[in-house]
């Protein structure tokens, strides 16, 4: 038999919104090439991810990972903050 691991994606982005209770909203974006036109584009994409004891907050830069579900839109897991935002 062969062992295969399942690979556990991981992604780092900025919480765009931390209003609901033990979830925030992380804005996920990366850089593509154009396949035709060559030009590097930058796409995005908005998770909800659950953060247990709402550590995270509007600009914080996180890395998410990807769980089980855990609700209807979330199957990501806030897995440590990066870096906090300047709070002014």
């Amino acid at each position: 038999m062969t062992d295969t691991k399942k690979v556990i994606r991981t992604f780092t982005g900025r919480v765009v919104s931390d209003k609901m209770d033990k979830t925030v909203t992380v804005l996920v974006e990366r850089k593509v090439k154009h396949p035709l036109i060559g030009k590097v584009i930058v796409k995005s994409n908005k998770f909800h991810a659950h953060d247990e004891k709402n550590e995270s907050k509007e600009g914080d830069l996180v890395v998410i990972t990807e769980n089980r579900p855990i609700s209807k839109t979330k199957s990501w897991v806030v897995s440590k903050i990066v870096t906090k935002a300047v709070q002014v």
